[in-house]
Order: structure tokens, then sequence, then C-alpha cells
């Protein structure tokens, strides 16, 4: 079974609506390894089906993150970013430069719960995110963002 047939199942089994606009936007969700912007999504979409408007896109992704079956990724600057793939706690490695964005395996549902143990916070969620540059920017001489980077670690 696929994600993409989870993420069907269950919002059959919820009893949600399955229009030909909401299955594509889970498709694009679930195999979308570039953790997605709604504006993103919404082109894709747009592309088999003109008429869906950005409205649907946003309800779509909402119903998803309600149901815990899409992580959103916020960012300082206010941007989105979602992940629809992988459900399990992970972290992401982001470049600064063309802000790709990559899961990252590591242990962070045992972090979360050392946190958690030597700590007097209950914890509700746990997001670990690293920042660099991606191999291409860096193969391309460091970019703005790079030479910001060399500049602030003088």
């Amino acid at each position: 079974m696929t994600r993409y047939d989870d993420l069907v199942g269950m919002l059959r089994s919820g009893g949600y609506r399955l229009t030909p606009q909401r299955l594509a936007i889970m498709g694009i969700l679930s195999r979308d390894t570039s953790h997605p912007t709604v504006e993103q999504v919404f082109r894709q979409v747009q592309k088999d089906f003109p008429t869906t408007s950005l409205a649907t896109v946003y309800k779509t992704i909402d119903t998803l993150k309600d149901l815990g079956q899409v992580q959103e990724l916020e960012f300082s600057d206010g941007g989105r970013r979602y992940d629809g793939m992988n459900m399990t706690p992970h972290g992401h490695l982001v470049c600064r430069e063309c802000n790709a964005i990559e899961d990252y395996d590591l242990q962070l549902e045992r972090l979360r719960k050392r946190a958690e143990e030597t700590s007097d916070y209950a914890l509700t969620d746990a997001r670990v995110d690293f920042y660099g540059l991606c191999g291409t920017c860096s193969a391309r001489g460091n970019g703005t963002a790079g030479r910001a980077l060399a500049k602030a670690s003088r």
C-alpha cells in the first residue's frame, strides 16, 4: 500500500468527499519530495484541473493537517512548506540559497522523549532543521547565502 492509498483510505473512512481535485492534491503531497508550498501544489493541480481554486488546495491541506497526515513546516520568513510523504518524526536539511528541503533521518522521537523526560515541558511537537548549502549551490561557489554565512562566521 502506498502513502497515497493511505491518504485516500483515511479520507474515505472519515466520510470526506474524494473529488478529482482532492485526489490530485493528495497525489502531489504523497509523492513530492521537495516539500512544496500551497502555491506549488496549486500550479501542479491546475495543469490537469484548470478550474481548481487556491481555496480548494488550502482546504484540502488543512484537512490533511487536522488529520495528522501532512506536516506543515513554518519558516521565520512566513513561508510554509508541506510534507505529506513522511509522517514519522524526522529532520530536514534546508538550503539557504535555493530553498531546497530534504528529509534527514535522525532519532527525533528518541530526542523528543529525552527532552520531555529531562525537562518540565509537556511537549506537543518536535522539529529539527539543519541549514546550509545543498551540493548544487555549494558547487556553484557558495552564492549569496554562502557568502553571508562565511562573513557571519568570521
